[in-house]
């Protein structure tokens, strides 16, 4: 059964017309980026089979490559790269709405703050808060990105960004794709040598965050800086 043969009531661009953006299911928001479903489903079927494989969890199908998507019978390529597409502009909302200046008090602050950035890639990237006396974020920005099992930074480019913005503090986060939140030897290193240069400008490293999909672990939390 096709959308065009449901009632009106159920057809998801309809609904949303009548009833608003806040009325569809996970299913019928799905069903509309996707436009249609296949032979035997309809695009609201095929939705509901789609986010039933990712135990309907929407940070989980933001890890499905267009590939993975493909996989599913009636999803063709524009349509597992409009999917893909509806996903990343929502990761990269959340991370504008967390451009304001934010006051960053302790690690879960700044887990927060770049949380919807790294928690569901699949590469590793490098960030930094950037901050001003008042421990307020005045710039986050991506520093770097990798491969699967490590991201190098620049400490150069790190400190001059910080120079750049006055900032007096700065926190840097990277992300664990294999889903550890144990520190690689690689990611002290890097945050000593990042110390190191820190007292020399007068810049303290306020903390480095290590981001998974649903945890993060804290230098700073752990006696490590």
């Amino acid at each position: 059964m096709t959308i065009k043969f449901l009632a009106e009531d159920d057809r998801p661009r309809e609904k949303f017309l009548q009833k608003g953006k806040d009325s569809l299911s996970d299913s019928e928001l799905l069903a509309i980026i996707m436009g249609s479903g296949n032979k035997e489903e309809s695009a609201i079927e095929l939705g509901r089979k789609i986010l039933t494989s990712v135990d309907n969890n929407w940070h989980q199908l933001s890890l499905l490559s267009v590939k993975d998507l493909m996989k599913f019978k009636g999803i063709g390529e524009a349509k597992a790269i409009s999917i893909v597409t509806a996903l990343e502009i929502g990761r990269r909302r959340s991370g504008q709405k967390n451009q304001k200046k934010i006051f960053i008090s302790n690690s879960n602050d700044a887990y927060l703050a770049l949380k919807s950035q790294l928690s569901d890639l699949r590469t590793e990237e490098f960030w930094a808060i950037f901050l001003n006396n008042n421990n307020k974020a005045i710039h986050i920005s991506q520093l770097t990105n990798g491969g699967i099992s490590q991201s190098i930074v620049d400490v150069r480019i790190l400190f001059k960004t910080a120079l750049d913005h006055f900032s007096t503090g700065i926190i840097i986060a990277h992300n664990h794709p294999s889903g550890s939140l144990r520190p690689s030897r690689e990611d002290i290193n890097i945050t000593q040598k990042i110390d190191e240069a820190g007292k020399t400008l007068n810049i303290q490293l306020l903390d480095h965050i290590i981001v998974t999909q649903d945890s993060y672990f804290s230098f700073s939390d752990a006696g490590l800086l």
